[in-house]
């Protein structure tokens, strides 16, 4: 029923839409030449083929980039309503999801972008538009200024990039930083043992919790995670944020309590032509929250640059 590459915890989801995607998640070998040599990574991704009854039937390909300690799960919403728009793809990134992280290759925002390059090249071999959530976004405003022939349009979901970083990771002394992992690691089971007790919980939020650190069993999390945070990320993208060119687009949950608001105009008026859409009654992720608006939003801006 479930990719053997997933965790044994998968059999504890109740959710249908993310048992759905979880059956629909394959991983594929991608060939990536890292700073140590050619590497032979297994990615993990879903990906809907264009459907002759599509929409959108000469839009380019769309790729969702999810956010941090994330993984392509988090689109389990927003990607059935994108499936029949056109040729759409989501993936785990480099030290992410659950795409294979071999140890001894760093996480950084370069072996991240390479990575993505690879995939872009190989499995898609056309310009993409790309759909960024939180750190994702950050992910996919660096690939655009370093690969600009590779991109059509820029979507961006509550983007990191003026803030939402953590540049202070690489000054770090390690046993701080595993810390910091260990407790991204218990935070979540805590709030899950908490609501599994507590009565009157609403179920979708304990699937929900499931869901959000199912990743977190794969092998490598946590150096991938300690590893990401000792580069630095992409603090220094703030200052290059002016240079993408291309259509952006820009939602923001109106709610976001984890980044804020204030950072969408930041957005709007960094990049010449965007266009912000504000998502109400949405908070840091509202592609889950209200993800039929947030696809309306996105196959209306696909028709508007497909024109």
């Amino acid at each position: 029923m479930f990719a053997h590459f997933l965790p044994s915890s998968v059999a504890e989801i109740q959710d249908t839409g993310a048992i759905t995607l979880l059956q629909t998640i394959q991983r594929r070998i991608v060939e990536v030449p890292f700073q140590q040599g050619l590497t032979a990574l297994s990615t993990a991704y879903v990906h809907f083929a264009p459907q002759s009854s599509s929409c959108f039937p000469d839009t380019p390909p769309i790729l969702l980039l999810h956010g941090f300690d994330s993984s392509l799960l988090e689109f389990r919403r927003l990607l059935p309503l994108l499936a029949g728009s056109g040729d759409v793809w989501a993936i785990d990134l480099f030290g992410s999801g659950f795409t294979e992280h071999p140890t001894s290759i760093s996480v950084n925002p370069g072996s991240i972008r390479q990575h993505l390059l690879s995939i872009v090249e190989t499995w898609i071999g056309e310009p993409i538009i790309l759909v960024g959530a939180s750190l994702g976004g950050a992910v996919a405003i660096d690939f655009a200024l370093h690969h600009p022939n590779w991109v059509r349009s820029l979507a961006l979901i509550d983007s990191v990039g003026f803030s939402g970083s953590f540049p202070i990771g690489q000054f770090l002394p390690q046993g701080l930083i595993d810390l910091g992992a260990d407790w991204l690691y218990f935070r979540k089971r805590a709030a899950l043992a908490a609501a599994s007790v507590l009565p009157m919980v609403n179920p979708m939020l304990i699937d929900a919790l499931r869901c959000s650190f199912l990743h977190q069993e794969m092998p490598g999390w946590k150096e991938a995670i300690a590893s990401f945070t000792r580069s630095g990320g992409y603090s220094d993208l703030s200052d290059r944020i002016a240079q993408v060119t291309h259509p952006t687009l820009i939602l923001w949950g109106k709610a976001d309590d984890v980044l804020g608001t204030a950072d969408a105009t930041r957005w709007q008026r960094a990049i010449s032509g965007s266009q912000l859409i504000w998502i109400e009654a949405a908070g840091h992720v509202p592609h889950f929250d209200q993800p039929q608006v947030v696809a309306n939003h996105l196959l209306s801006f696909m028709q508007h640059i497909n024109r």
